[in-house]
């Protein structure tokens, strides 16, 4: 029995957990210890599905969490790993340049597995949306919502003044352009803007400079992974964000720690990324990790 299939792309690593070929206790607790890099297996979050037996034609529905347990509404590096793991599981299915449609909380994504032996995916990730009831926003007093766009609006963080961009995507993304993006500046102010106040359900933060108009560099600090060296939907929101700014082109290479992604914005504001993915692993759990997991199926799903 495989009970788990490990990928990564750029550095940002998921465990797919196939319910065709295992059964596994979705809840909060025991994807917490599947993802632990000390106690399980290790991850940045879960990817579980197919929900239902594939069709075609049909949308293949997949549920995302992050490593902390939390729902993950879309993940532009996950759609990418998923699509290659149902490429793998059967390659007739989902040959090579085929478009199929993977459906998550977030809505349905496009996805094309451009080369499979490459590991190379195409995943369009629809419209972004500017306003500040997509995120959800507040106004500074933490407690009124803000109205209207959210590009380049004020925001102070343990008393330094920021101006910020937010982007829902599926996800809710605060897009701080900066002189030089690095991991300290991810760490130190990742977390106060995560847990922002203004934020009532938490925001993903990248940290972005525009190297020139096709070229940006970027840290990214997640609300329910904390930093992590690569994320496909924090780029997509960067550079949609740096668009609306009029700071970059059409076509952008988005350079992250982990790898880099190719992001193109159409005239009417659709995201489509490109980039690679690949299985580092696969394996079972060990019987004492089963019993723990068996352990915290009574604790009640996360859906």
């Amino acid at each position: 029995m495989i009970d788990f299939y490990k990928y990564q792309a750029a550095g940002n690593d998921y465990l797919v957990i196939d319910p065709r070929h295992t059964d596994f206790p979705v809840t909060r607790e025991a994807i917490r210890l599947i993802c632990d890099r000390h106690r399980g297996i290790g991850a940045d979050g879960v990817l579980h599905g197919p929900l239902e037996p594939p069709r075609p034609g049909v949308p293949v529905a997949l549920d995302l969490y992050n490593s902390d347990g939390s729902d993950c509404g879309r993940s532009g590096n996950g759609l990418r790993m998923f699509a290659l793991h149902l490429a793998g599981q059967e390659p007739g299915a989902w040959a090579d340049g085929r478009e199929f449609t993977i459906r998550t909380a977030a809505g349905d994504s496009s996805v094309r597995v451009l080369d499979a032996a490459e590991g190379r995916v195409e995943v369009g990730m629809g419209r972004p949306g500017f306003d500040a009831a997509d995120m959800p926003l507040l106004q500074e007093d933490g407690t009124t919502p803000y109205e209207g766009r959210t590009v380049g609006i004020p925001l102070t963080v343990d008393g330094e003044k920021l101006t910020v961009s937010c982007v829902y995507n599926g996800n809710p993304h605060t897009v701080v352009p900066v002189d030089e993006p690095s991991e300290e500046l991810a760490r130190r102010l990742g977390p106060g803007i995560a847990g922002h106040p203004r934020f009532p359900d938490r925001t993903n933060v990248q940290f972005m400079r525009m190297v020139d108009r096709a070229v940006m560099e970027l840290e990214v600090y997640e609300r329910g992974a904390g930093y992590v060296t690569a994320s496909g939907a924090s780029a997509c929101a960067a550079v949609s964000a740096a668009r609306e700014l009029g700071l970059c082109d059409a076509g952008v290479e988005v350079r992250m720690p982990g790898g880099a992604v190719r992001i193109a914005v159409a005239e009417d504001g659709r995201v489509t990324m490109t980039g690679d993915a690949e299985q580092v692993a696969a394996g079972s759990f060990a019987p004492a990790l089963r019993a723990r997991l068996d352990r915290l199926a009574p604790a009640g799903t996360v859906r």
